[in-house]
């Protein structure tokens, strides 16, 4: 590889890696929110199940079932969070192995 070509590509991963950023900050306060929306929507249907006089053993499994897409809503955003700071670990490493190329290219 040139060192051109090297350069290029670091800067390539560089800017993959700010785009990351920003969307890892984006879907970090998309799960904040999704989190806080179940946890409100799950309270609330505690106390209407329990003002229902609804036994108290069969609430949360009712009162889960009865909030199922914000439940689903709250993992999807845990999981698009976690998979871009998966994909941002990757991205490190392309960076490292580009830097560590480049090294070598220039003890050459």
């Amino acid at each position: 590889m040139e060192l051109i070509q090297i350069t290029n590509e670091m800067i390539k991963v560089n800017d993959r890696l700010n785009r990351a950023i920003i969307e890892l900050n984006k879907l970090a306060k998309s799960k904040a929110e999704s989190e806080r929306d179940y946890r409100m929507a799950l309270a609330k249907e505690y106390l209407r199940l329990k003002s229902e006089g609804t036994s108290v053993t069969l609430i949360p499994d009712l009162a889960k079932g009865k909030i199922a897409d914000l439940l689903f809503e709250r993992d999807a955003s845990d999981a698009q969070f976690t998979a871009v700071r998966e994909s941002i670990s990757a991205i490190q490493t392309q960076a490292s192995l580009l830097q560590s190329i480049l090294k070598y290219q220039e003890g050459v």
